[in-house]
């Protein structure tokens, strides 16, 4: 790589503060990869070196990068497996080949795999420049970015790269009219992640309106969402209307009666509402996005929830991880709730013993993030000390402070469910089950047996 070039003073001068971000270089060769991080960061970059594809892999789950440079020819996995690995795992981040042996082949698998760019050694400054700036101009993470380019997400407490992912996919989204569905657990953080979204998309100066579809009944929720003209109670505008210009975010909307469902598909087809009892219709522009904690399509099935409404909330679908899946985001939310609690108090923070965050992190957290602000809650009131003790998370955690399962024992529950997986898919045809996992039939066979799996089940 012709990195004599990027020392150029003037060409450092010509980096604008904005452009700088953190980048993943992942080379098995040294001395170019400390060369290159050292030029990257006097460019005004952080830089995270690597010297494999596995490696690569887990420091993107530790911290989302702004971009992920790569060689091409290394042992193991090389650039592209790489390159198509962070495609399936982590949509959208930019990623950009350099190899000194490269081929017309290699350029055009490697654009098939959607790389960013493609540079041959050595790689000349202006190109590498222009490719990061072109990352970063991609914006697929918030890593380095301004702090004021961040208000839309300043609610949003995470140090989990699959948070990071959707973060970036919801920033991505904000700026269409496209209608998003937030699929995740109760307890997630879906309304703050629609209010982040409402944020990110350029209406709030106009109101953001939640509406849960579960919390009343069906001629309370039509007046809630559609208003009410007139009869013996005041006029109310319905909160499609309040929210003109702004967003409605419909929790549960599963929970939505047929009749109301029908008014809604037909204020988002033609972006009127009719209040009850009115006999004319109110134009809106309001974006609904919505949020599900279980799936819809056995409801579409059996007809309680119709499909073409289904499809039009669902243009965009953002799944939302559960707490217990992002552990690394337990301690960074728990301390976000004490500093809360002590504001709300006026008073010191408390803090969690090391043995109370353990327990904390190795948790179960079936109730998700609004479970962990309740314990936090119910242990500050009840800790007498300013540190609260892993004996007081026990007791508030309960039966379920079952924590992580063994390595051995994990494993083997992963290898059963894909097991089944696989012979749920195939209808219990071992051949093939066997061809998917790449195993021969007499090896998935013992896996089977160890596993106490019987594939004629699958058959029926």
């Amino acid at each position: 790589m012709n990195l004599g070039a990027m020392s150029n003073p003037t060409a450092i001068a010509t980096l604008k503060p904005e452009h700088r971000g953190h980048v993943l270089l992942v080379d098995d060769d040294p001395g170019l990869l400390r060369l290159l991080s050292i030029r990257l960061e006097q460019y005004g970059f952080s830089v995270e070196a690597v010297n494999n594809a596995s490696a690569g892999l887990q420091s993107v789950q530790t911290r989302r990068p702004d971009a992920v440079i790569t060689d091409l020819r290394m042992d193991g996995m090389d650039g592209i497996n790489l390159l198509e690995a962070l495609q399936r795992e982590h949509p959208g981040l930019p990623v950009i080949l350099i190899t000194a042996h490269g081929t017309i082949p290699d350029a055009v698998r490697a654009t098939q795999s959607g790389a960013l760019a493609f540079l041959t050694k050595p790689v000349e400054r202006t190109e590498l420049l222009e490719a990061l700036d072109k990352a970063l101009r991609t914006g697929a993470s918030q890593a380095g970015k301004p702090e004021e380019q961040q208000d839309w997400r300043a609610n949003i407490v995470t140090r989990s790269g699959r948070m990071e992912e959707l973060l970036a996919e919801l920033e991505r989204v904000a700026h269409t009219n496209s209608g998003v569905l937030l699929a995740g657990e109760e307890g997630t953080g879906k309304r703050l992640l629609a209010e982040a979204l409402h944020r990110a998309s350029g209406r709030e100066p106009m109101p953001f309106r939640a509406v849960s579809c579960s919390a009343m009944s069906e001629t309370m929720l039509d007046v809630e969402l559609f208003g009410h003209a007139d009869g013996d109670t005041a006029a109310q505008p319905g909160q499609l209307v309040e929210a003109d210009g702004g967003t409605v975010f419909l929790n549960d909307v599963g929970e939505l009666p047929p009749a109301l469902q029908a008014k809604l598909l037909r204020m988002l087809t033609d972006g009127k509402v009719r209040p009850v009892g009115a006999t004319h219709d109110v134009e809106v522009d309001v974006r609904v996005v919505c949020a599900v904690s279980q799936d819809l399509m056995p409801a579409i099935s059996d007809g309680r929830f119709r499909e073409d409404l289904y499809y039009r909330l669902n243009v965009v679908r953002l799944e939302v991880p559960s707490l217990a899946s992002r552990r690394e985001d337990v301690p960074a939310l728990a301390t976000h709730f004490l500093q809360r609690i002590a504001v709300r108090n006026g008073e010191s923070p408390k803090m969690f013993s090391p043995e109370a965050m353990e327990r904390l992190v190795t948790a179960d957290w079936p109730g998700n993030v609004r479970q962990l602000a309740n314990l936090v809650e119910q242990t500050v009131a009840l800790s007498a000390s300013s540190v609260i003790s892993a004996k007081l998370v026990d007791k508030s955690l309960g039966s379920e402070s079952r924590g992580l399962p063994p390595l051995a024992q994990a494993r083997d529950e992963f290898v059963r469910n894909y097991l089944l997986q696989l012979l749920q898919t195939t209808r219990g045809n071992v051949s093939q089950a066997a061809r998917l996992a790449q195993r021969n039939r007499t090896e998935f066979y013992k896996l089977l047996a160890r596993h106490d799996i019987n594939p004629q089940a699958f058959k029926r």
